[in-house]
């Protein structure tokens, strides 16, 4: 073969041949190498980002309302939530909020609430709806649950218990709850062994806990928008500086003296340290709006 006044034989077209076919491979094995480390480190980057933006507060803010076994509804639990979570978010926390929530509902944002607690986190549960004691142990009832025996309130039932232990078994700085389902229930005819009120709540450490009655008492909705308890917890949380334990125990007083001791909610404390409600750019942000 010739080109101009070159010849090249076969043998050196072959030659040629294999040697790009080298290059083309070992560019593109290259490339290849280059986009795995590139998907690699994205990955890690991903995972790692997941872990750092792991919120400081977050809380999980369930408004139960609509029981079909229920004479009425629960109008002030829905009312409860909304005005909750609008002044959490005000005050920096990341919030998951259900309203009538089914038992898998329930379980689904407590996975949520799981996913989103590190070590530094302090997380809050909040519940309105109706309760129900069994085996000492109080259980927040979903809008679906079909009880008829005691053993329907622990199968259809989530324990508040149990969503203080996942706090505490996701490492979570400070556990807060604020548990107002000491109601009386359309279910409390049904079996014999059936307790008023709520249980004592087991307290973890570093925890705070109101809850909205004496163990054992029911306590009867009120007129008003809102329930007594969470309409004196709102007042309590409209004072910039102050924290938790002082919020908790301002609300249990206030709500004491308007219901002329009727009605006295208890604040259970292992805190080991004072817990501010809002974060430091919630209340500069409030700060700067007067």
């Amino acid at each position: 073969m010739k080109f101009g006044q070159f010849r090249v034989s076969p043998r050196s077209t072959t030659v040629a041949a294999v040697l790009v076919g080298m290059v083309s491979l070992a560019i593109g094995a290259h490339a290849a190498l280059n986009k795995r480390s590139l998907d690699v480190a994205k990955a890690v980057a991903d995972t790692t980002g997941s872990i750092a933006v792991k919120p400081a507060r977050v809380a999980l803010v369930i408004g139960n309302g609509h029981y079909p076994d229920a004479n009425r509804p629960l109008k002030q639990s829905i009312n409860d939530a909304r005005a909750l979570t609008t002044i959490l978010r005000r005050d920096g926390f990341d919030v998951i909020m259900v309203e009538d929530a089914n038992r898998d509902d329930m379980r689904r944002a407590v996975r949520r609430l799981e996913s989103k607690i590190g070590p530094d986190t302090t997380a809050l549960l909040f519940f309105s709806g109706f309760g129900i004691q069994s085996g000492r142990e109080s259980y927040m009832i979903p809008v679906d649950a079909q009880i008829w025996k005691e053993a329907d309130v622990r199968r259809d039932g989530l324990s508040i218990e149990t969503v203080l232990g996942a706090m505490k078994e996701r490492a979570a700085k400070v556990k807060l709850a604020v548990i107002d389902a000491s109601r009386r229930n359309p279910y409390e005819r049904r079996f014999r062994s059936y307790s008023h009120g709520l249980a004592p709540i087991n307290v973890p450490d570093n925890a705070l806990i109101l809850s909205s009655a004496t163990p054992g008492q029911v306590v009867d909705e009120s007129g008003g928008q809102y329930s007594l308890l969470m309409a004196e917890l709102l007042k309590s949380l409209d004072t910039p500086n102050a924290d938790a334990e002082t919020v908790f125990s301002r609300t249990r007083v206030a709500v004491s003296r308007a219901s002329e001791g009727e009605q006295v909610p208890t604040v259970s404390s292992s805190l080991a340290q004072d817990v501010p409600f809002r974060s430091d750019a919630a209340l500069a942000a409030h700060k700067a709006g007067g």
